[in-house]
């Protein structure tokens, strides 16, 4: 007899169905094909131990079990169930279900067995509860410690098993499962917001703020150069504070990547804030964008949506800065190898933070620097043109004076900060509607070219600016850009010379030295 089940393996973020078919005849053998890996190949163990501790019957005779399609590697042990409930229905275990197998092929079955026949909770439960509402399944069965992360998919049913014999006695009509009731998707978490560090809290840096500011309006990429202490790590963190909140899709496909990362906590249901990332500049290349034998999301990715904070910039190894250069352009990163090719998502802002020398004082009126001038330009060669180029805003952070710094006052929260952020991105919305466009950041040059004219006074400024520094064409674009948000800011919709004189402001970092 051939039963029929159905699992999903993923692919990048999404998944992809998997039909196992399991064919139970005489003889004595077990053979598992359609390209599994170890852990697949593994399961015939733990699904024979925990069949037998649920109540149930391993059949004696020659069970072959094939995955379709067969091109598709399948990793990972979470088809435990999806095997071991083909093996039941084919050897004729689930006979009170009235039609054999149909009840079986009905639904999509994912979920990791312990020996005694518990499940475990499994990694891309929500990838799987999308792949199971698209193809029409009646229902996902899943261990119970995913169900509240695959119940934000609304339109179908999602059923959480504690156990084989639950899931056995559900498809025998003995019993039931619990339908989980799909998640409310409602945005940004408010305690989320509260829990953030407030901009309040930085004394000074005026400045700094604003650009900042700018920033978070048009999803702008934005590094901070200045001396040890002067608050470029304090600001940066702040940032998440005054970003909008993720948009339902947004918080959807962000937590996607999370889900097949495995990184979903068990109180999870929806990320609502968006990410801030700050891996250490030791990290891997691999750890940053996404890879391995078997390939998972980066920082990246973890990143989409949200920031990827690099602190000591130049510390980081040459050849993984210069792998930022693609996905900061496209908002995606392919990871190829020789048998399979993902994609995943990384649109993200970047804030980078770096001090100017070794020793951190070259150009400081407050403190000597004590580098060579070797020194200085093997420190500053680490960070490439190209990838300079692709950052938006220059910011040089200056050292707080010590009467701000002792001022009892604080400064303007978040809060506020963020109403003018969102009031800027209502415009953008507004102009991009129906584009696949969010932020000013996000424009190519068709968009650019439409909506960043400028008259004639601000042409001839930047002509001038793009004479003296030797600007590139891509940061003629991104200095358009910033300007345009500049606008946005300020509620207007054509761009003048101020916007463009202070979206040059922000440019003052070449690879000729700093504060030009």
């Amino acid at each position: 007899m051939i039963a029929k089940t159905y699992g999903a393996a993923i692919a990048g973020i999404d998944a992809l169905t998997i039909r196992v078919e399991t064919s139970v005849e005489p003889g004595v053998n077990f053979m598992l094909v359609g390209l599994p890996d170890s852990a697949v190949k593994e399961s015939h163990y733990r699904i024979a131990t925990a069949i037998v501790h649920c109540g149930g019957k391993v059949p004696v005779r020659k069970i072959v079990i094939n995955m379709a399609p067969a091109d598709l590697r399948k990793e990972g042990a979470a088809y435990d169930l999806t095997l071991a409930m083909g093996i039941l229905a084919a050897s004729g275990q689930l006979e009170n279900a009235g039609s054999l197998t149909a009840g079986v092929e009905n639904y999509m079955m994912m979920g990791e067995l312990s020996l005694d026949g518990n499940l475990r909770p499994i990694k891309g439960a929500l990838p799987f509860a999308l792949e199971a509402k698209r193809r029409g399944f009646k229902g996902i069965i899943l261990p119970s410690g995913n169900v509240q992360e695959a119940a934000m998919v609304a339109g179908i049913p999602v059923y959480g098993a504690e156990n084989l014999r639950q899931v056995v006695a559900f498809f025998k009509g003995e019993d039931s499962l619990t339908v989980s009731v799909p998640a409310a998707m409602d945005g940004q978490d408010a305690a989320g917001r509260a829990s953030e560090p407030d901009f309040r809290e930085v004394k000074g840096q005026a400045f700094c703020k604003r650009a900042l500011e700018i920033t978070a309006a048009g999803g702008h990429n934005i590094l901070l150069v200045g001396p040890p202490g002067s608050g470029k790590t304090m600001l940066a963190r702040r940032l998440p504070g005054i970003l909008p909140p993720l948009t339902v899709e947004e918080a959807l496909e962000t937590t996607k990547i999370y889900s097949v990362a495995g990184k979903l906590v068990a109180s999870d249901r929806l990320i609502r804030s968006r990410p801030f990332r700050d891996p250490h500049h030791t990290v891997s290349y691999a750890a940053l964008v996404g890879g391995g034998s078997f390939p998972q999301p980066g920082e990246i990715s973890l990143a989409h949506n949200g920031v990827l904070f690099l602190d000591e910039l130049p510390e980081f190894t040459r050849s993984t800065l210069e792998v930022l250069r693609q996905p900061l352009e496209d908002r995606k990163i392919s990871i190829c190898r020789a048998k399979m090719r993902v994609e995943y998502p990384a649109g993200f802002m970047l804030v980078a933070s770096m001090n100017p020398c070794p020793c951190g004082y070259y150009g400081s009126s407050h403190k000597t620097c004590t580098c060579k001038q070797g020194a200085i330009e093997r420190y500053l060669n680490k960070v490439s043109g190209p990838l300079l180029d692709r950052m938006d805003l220059h910011v040089q952070v200056s050292p707080v004076p010590y009467k701000e710094l002792s001022s009892a006052g604080g400064g303007e929260p978040s809060a506020v900060v963020r109403r003018r952020v969102l009031q800027a991105r209502k415009m953008q919305q507004s102009r991009f509607s129906g584009q696949d466009l969010f932020c000013n950041a996000q424009m190519q040059a068709r968009q650019i070219g439409r909506y960043c004219t400028l008259d004639h006074e601000s042409s001839e400024l930047l002509k001038e600016a793009m004479r003296q520094h030797g600007l590139s064409a891509r940061t003629y674009h991104r200095i358009l850009k910033v300007a345009r948000t500049i606008a946005d800011l300020a509620g207007e919709e054509e761009i003048a010379a101020g916007h463009v004189a202070e979206a040059l402001h922000y440019r003052c970092i070449d690879r000729t030295g700093y504060g030009t």
